[in-house]
């Protein structure tokens, strides 16, 4: 066989098995929430809502498969890093999408979570959307309004990212994007090295007369754990839920965690606690120990990790 003839030959048959081996990829089968969700091929017109969601997307380098995302400037707004990184992609919607919303783009996949773009018996649901063939992934973290669910943990986002990199065929560049965060958090965790005493801490989202708070299930309890505090609302059967203030009173935080996003700044926040006289006796307040974290690192995605390293900074100053 000639030198010509043998390149040929071997060029074919490394062809026919990079086509094999990309054939074999698909399809494949992801555990969303309580569903599997089998893909035949990686979707070429996904959606995502709302902003730590469409960084995950962005995280995982996906925009070529994007027609545009939701749910954002109804609420927020893009800071530099996510705006560079939709770039000419479109705002279908500034709230949640309507399933009109979604087939005028012809989108075939939907990223989204229960009360991260959809509500249970809402109009825009898995069921509701099958039928025009579009798939839907939920945030994992936003589970547990359909179905039982442990505490969360850091896991539930990596399992995201993961489940996000089979569905897309960039499993590889998902699995070392998730090392990388590990790895961020093992050094957070070797730096404040062992708690004795979790430093006692509650999230301030919103509200005067009533605050919207993290409860037992949403992210920020996983965040405050692994930098070795307890959320005070931890009792809380809820992921985000309105409480009243005499609790957070009686429980006496040492470090009140602010969520930056809408109308009222962080600063504001931090001034109504301030300003107050009946926070007056919390140790937070008299020792002027808070957080702020911004909407998009205080809920699930590719922040979360840098953000549990300040509040690891915040909660353990002497162990820095």
């Amino acid at each position: 066989m000639s030198l010509t003839r043998f390149s040929a030959a071997t060029a074919s048959i490394l062809v026919s098995g990079l086509l094999t081996t990309s054939a074999l990829a698909y399809p494949v089968t992801v555990k969303s929430c309580n569903r599997d969700v089998t893909f035949d091929a990686a979707p070429s017109r996904a959606v995502s809502n709302d902003v730590n969601l469409t960084e995950m997307m962005l995280a995982l380098k996906l925009q070529d498969h994007m027609v545009g995302y939701t749910g954002v400037s109804g609420w927020k707004t893009l800071d530099e890093k996510i705006r560079e990184g939709v770039k000419e992609l479109p705002e279908l919607s500034p709230k949640y999408p309507t399933k009109e919303v979604l087939l005028n783009a012809d989108a075939d996949f939907y990223f989204a979570g229960w009360n991260y773009g959809m509500k249970v018996g809402g109009e825009v649901t898995p069921e509701t959307l099958d039928a025009f063939k579009i798939k839907v992934y939920e945030l994992t973290e936003s589970c547990i309004h359909i179905m039982a669910k442990g505490k969360p943990t850091m896991n539930d986002m990596f399992v995201d990212l993961v489940n996000l990199g089979k569905i897309f065929g960039v499993e590889e560049r998902a699995n070392e994007l998730v090392a990388g965060y590990e790895k961020g958090l093992a050094e957070v965790q070797t730096r404040i090295g062992a708690v004795k005493e979790p430093v006692r801490v509650f999230v301030y989202d919103s509200g005067t007369e009533k605050p919207f708070t993290s409860g037992r299930y949403g992210i920020p309890t996983a965040m405050i754990e692994a930098a070795g505090g307890i959320n005070v609302m931890d009792d809380v059967e809820k992921s985000w839920t309105e409480v009243s203030w005499e609790p957070v009173i009686e429980r006496n935080p040492q470090v009140i965690v602010i969520v930056n996003y809408g109308d009222v700044t962080a600063d504001q926040k931090i001034a109504f606690m301030k300003e107050n006289p009946a926070f007056k006796n919390l140790d937070a307040v008299k020792q002027d120990r808070f957080v702020v974290l911004e909407y998009v690192e205080a809920t699930p995605g590719p922040r979360n990790i840098d953000a549990i390293g300040r509040l690891a900074d915040a909660f353990h100053p002497r162990n820095m």
